[in-house]
């Protein structure tokens, strides 16, 4: 195994010497209350790793001078090196000698990468190489990255670069106006989201305090989008703040408790490593709801599309992702059921899985609803969406919105016709599972002492779910095929991205941006979810 180039070593009273893996992809949070010495503990971090790291101090400054570039390439390249410099002095942990010339740097890099974009895809049209410059667009823009980040993280901003090279931002509609002129709190996501994005690949990521200026319902969904656009970094976060590790689940925690020093020097630190924050401590886990707020539960991982959409079409909403149905009904249940939390507000959303009936009610009257969809697929690739990305994409492609979504849509039926026995078998799969479980024996029937037995016609299911595909298909009832069985295993996706003349994560980030960008979008979703809407 290649040793990996990030190191962190940190003398305990309690654990000896640890050796802290770190690897890219991943996050560790260093958790501790004031006078712990996590200013310390980072600076030291900051000095193992000096050739490949980036440090985003907790005492930065969060105001512009100026919103454009007011630096040469080569001043910026001199000024950056001095800072470095300086930042490996003791003194860094708590002055900072360059804090105005972090915050122009920072708007530098972010106008300089967009630039570079721009130019990138020139060069390649200037060369008659349209298929490059494609690809080039393609990927995501710097801003607009930042606007999709701002957005998952509830900031209704949206950044733009305008004449002379100057940025400016926009909410809820308004007219632009200086980035100069955004609140601390919007200046300070700003900040974080440009230096994180403009590193350089492969880097070590400190981020003291993300915290400051920022309230949790925004720094935790801008982290998450954060470590997912950056897979290819380290992030070690120092906080004071218990929910955000608490929040990021799949996240490694350095819980500092006291440190011990020797003159001006900390000798050692009492300090504990714990693989995943669910290993906390109970006592400090009751201190984590510290806010009133409105939660909503959903299937998949942090990073899955599910949370993603969720976060977008319901703002107001803190989403958090759990790994199965079963999962997301323990922790609504869990809230629901529990007095001293009554004043938290919990809700559910699960795939309806061929739900019956009274089962979807029973569950909404647990506070969950049954998304009548097989998966969160279908709210990705409805038809009215695919003809609203298509409308977006027709300046760029040099074809008409109606030939994209028909190049989109045209093949769908083709691509799910041949998929027929192993999707109906999918979903007889489910019915039956659910149509055993609930014919189990009760404890009274247990009592009773007689014998059981389920006798299933399977070929009965069968031939009643190819009666409902086929039902489909004669109608081309497109959108009532996407939700009802798992695209994603058929060519159904990969049809309609290039259809589009895109890809899959390049779909999916249009159609995030849609909700951002679109509030009849957004009304759409909340109509299409309709159930959850009204529920909460």
């Amino acid at each position: 195994m290649t040793e990996s180039k990030y190191k962190f070593q940190i003398n305990t009273s309690n654990n000896g010497t640890i050796q802290i893996p770190l690897s890219e992809g991943n996050a560790l949070f260093v958790l501790g209350a004031n006078g712990v010495g996590k200013s310390t503990l980072m600076h030291s971090l900051f000095q193992q790793n000096y050739n490949h790291t980036k440090r985003i101090l907790a005492h930065r400054q969060t105001w512009f001078t100026s919103n454009t570039m007011n630096m040469t390439a080569q001043n910026k390249k001199q000024t950056e090196q001095r800072m470095k410099s300086n930042d490996n002095q003791i003194q860094s942990r708590w002055k900072d000698d360059y804090s105005s010339a972090r915050s122009n740097i920072s708007i530098f890099d972010l106008i300089n990468s967009e630039n570079i974009r721009a130019r990138q895809i020139a060069d390649a049209v200037d060369e008659s190489n349209i298929p490059l410059a494609q690809e080039l667009s393609n990927n995501q823009a710097p801003i607009q990255a930042i606007n999709e980040l701002l957005a998952l993280a509830n900031i209704p901003i949206v950044i733009t670069l305008g004449k002379d090279e100057q940025l400016f931002a926009s909410k809820n509609g308004s007219n632009p106006y200086s980035i100069a002129e955004l609140s601390d709190g919007e200046r300070n996501a700003l900040l974080i989201s440009t230096d994180v994005l403009t590193a350089d690949p492969n880097q070590l990521i400190i981020l003291d305090e993300p915290e400051r200026h920022l309230h949790r319902s925004i720094i935790s969904p801008l982290l998450t989008s954060l470590f997912e656009k950056r897979k290819d970094c380290v992030f070690v976060i120092s906080t004071h703040d218990i929910f955000l590790p608490i929040d990021h689940s799949d996240s490694s925690v350095l819980l500092l408790r006291d440190c011990r020093w020797n003159g001006k020097n900390i000798q050692d630190w009492e300090a504990d490593l714990i693989s995943e924050t669910e290993d906390i401590p109970a006592n400090i886990k009751e201190g984590i709801l510290g806010a009133k707020r409105d939660i909503l539960f959903v299937e998949g991982e942090n990073t899955s599309l599910d949370k993603q959409i969720y976060q977008l079409i319901f703002p107001n909403l803190t989403v958090i992702s759990q790994k199965s149905c079963k999962e997301v009904e323990r922790a609504v249940e869990g809230i629901r059921g529990t007095a001293s939390l009554h004043w938290i507000n919990a809700f559910g959303l699960i795939d309806a899985d061929d739900r019956t009936t009274e089962q979807i009610q029973t569950l909404k009257d647990k506070g969950i609803v049954a998304l009548k969809a097989y998966s969160v697929e279908s709210l990705y690739y409805h038809t009215e969406i695919i003809d609203k990305i298509a409308e977006r994409y027709s300046e760029v492609s040099g074809k008409s919105k109606e030939e994209l979504f028909n190049d989109a849509t045209s093949k769908i039926l083709d691509n799910i016709i041949p998929h027929k026995a192993r999707l109906c078998s999918r979903l007889c799969e489910k019915q039956i599972r659910n149509e055993t479980f609930s014919n189990l024996p009760k404890h009274t029937d247990i009592l009773g002492r007689g014998e059981f037995e389920v006798k299933i016609n399977l070929n009965e299911f069968l031939e009643k779910e190819e009666e409902i595909f086929d039902s489909l298909i004669q109608e081309q009832n497109l959108n009532g095929l996407i939700e009802r069985y798992p695209i994603r295993e058929t060519p159904v996706i990969n049809g309609i991205v290039s259809g589009l003349g895109l890809n899959k994560d390049t779909y999916e980030g249009a159609v995030r941006k849609l909700i951002i960008d679109k509030p009849d979008v957004k009304k759409f979703y909340q109509d299409l979810l309709i159930d959850l809407t009204e529920l909460i």
